[in-house]
């Protein structure tokens, strides 16, 4: 059987995206990661992505993203210490997801997996791991890494794992996309309606003020939060002072 990632002579495929999906938030994004951390019993998930961009030396694996917490940079940088360059070197030449046993986990490549998974050295990081290769072409490059005492992974898990992990990074990419785009405008509705919220009104009084209904007025409320990607009214109105739509 091949694995659907591998090609003749170490190149391995890009995922091509004509057109970027709809950015999800960045909640659904981790909701994504949880699910897949729970599937295959981690303790942790992580997302790393390649800054920067020509030769090895210029490009670096950052943490964007983990469950790691307040631990998130040693950990991160505990991973990148001692497996960074041979990922990095991994990313340009194979798109087979890299397992590695740590120190203190238990062993869990079988015979049958080892064909569809490259394997690194033991180190001297505590728990055992998979990372999963993304390339999107010349940006959102990297990683979704799971780590944990023991991972239960098959061949077909592995092959569901690894299309969510593509998936996961195109969010992530296409979310990159919209905040580089200039936030869509809000009309003078929108303003009035988050100026009087902000100022304490609930929306039966704003309705009240501005002679229109409350269906509109949450209406009004509702596609103000959205333009400025808010994840609720509370940041809409916090983004709009920053932004010096209100005040």
């Amino acid at each position: 059987m091949v694995h659907p990632f591998s090609q003749p002579g170490g190149e391995g495929p890009e995922i091509r995206i004509a057109k970027l999906s709809r950015p999800k938030r960045t909640t659904d994004v981790v909701a994504a990661l949880q699910h897949m951390q729970k599937v295959v019993g981690a303790r942790n998930f992580a997302v790393f992505r390649v800054l920067g961009r020509g030769l090895p030396s210029t490009r670096r694996l950052t943490c964007t993203l983990s469950s790691w917490a307040g631990e998130t940079e040693t950990m991160a940088r505990g991973l990148v210490e001692a497996h960074g360059e041979a990922l990095m070197a991994h990313l340009d030449t194979s798109m087979l997801p890299v397992v590695w046993e740590g120190e203190d986990a238990n062993a869990f490549v079988s015979d049958e997996l080892a064909a569809f998974v490259q394997r690194l050295p033991a180190s001297r990081l505590p728990c055992a791991g998979i990372a999963f290769p993304v390339r999107l072409g010349s940006s959102g490059n990297g990683f979704v890494v799971l780590v944990g005492d023991f991972l239960r992974v098959d061949t077909d898990l592995v092959l569901d794992m690894h299309m969510r992990a593509g998936h996961i990074m195109v969010d992530l990419l296409a979310a990159d996309e919209k905040r580089l785009q200039p936030a869509e405008a809000l009309n003078e509705r929108e303003i009035a309606c988050l100026q009087m919220a902000g100022d304490g009104c609930i929306s039966e009084s704003i309705a009240e003020k501005l002679g229109l209904s409350v269906h509109t007025v949450n209406a009004y409320l509702g596609t103000a939060t959205t333009k400025l990607d808010a994840v609720n009214r509370v940041q809409a109105i916090a983004k709009a002072i920053r932004l010096g739509y209100i005040r």
